[in-house]
């Protein structure tokens, strides 16, 4: 069974950095797709930053140049550093993985990031 459980989110001020931590369980995740979406109050879920088991890196234009993902297989964890934090990052971050792109989408219970001005 694949769990995804998500840490370190919080409250922060404008300009200030969080790092979330995502620790995955119940497979073997090197072959499997892993990132970070993010869900704001009214919106959508959007995709913040996708490693791929290919090693591809993407990340949402309103979040290039200062977040950054990383993963390690060995541990099975997917991480995000956030610098330069705005207002407008403020959202419930969920951990995402999946199956080489073609199995089901898993999902973490999300983080809360609060971004004070």
């Amino acid at each position: 069974q694949v769990q995804l459980v998500e840490s370190g989110g919080g409250l922060v001020q404008a300009g200030g950095s969080l790092r979330l931590s995502c620790a995955a369980s119940g497979a073997i995740f090197s072959t499997w797709d892993m990132g970070w979406y993010r869900q704001a109050p009214g919106k959508q879920r959007e995709l913040v930053a996708l490693r791929t088991s290919g090693f591809t890196t993407m990340y949402a234009d309103s979040v290039k140049g200062r977040f950054t993902i990383s993963r390690d297989n060995a541990k099975n964890t997917v991480s995000l550093q956030m610098n330069s934090l705005k207002p407008e990052d403020m959202a419930v971050y969920y951990c995402y993985a999946r199956y080489m792109a073609v199995g089901p989408a898993y999902w973490g219970k999300g983080t809360a990031v609060t971004v004070s001005s």
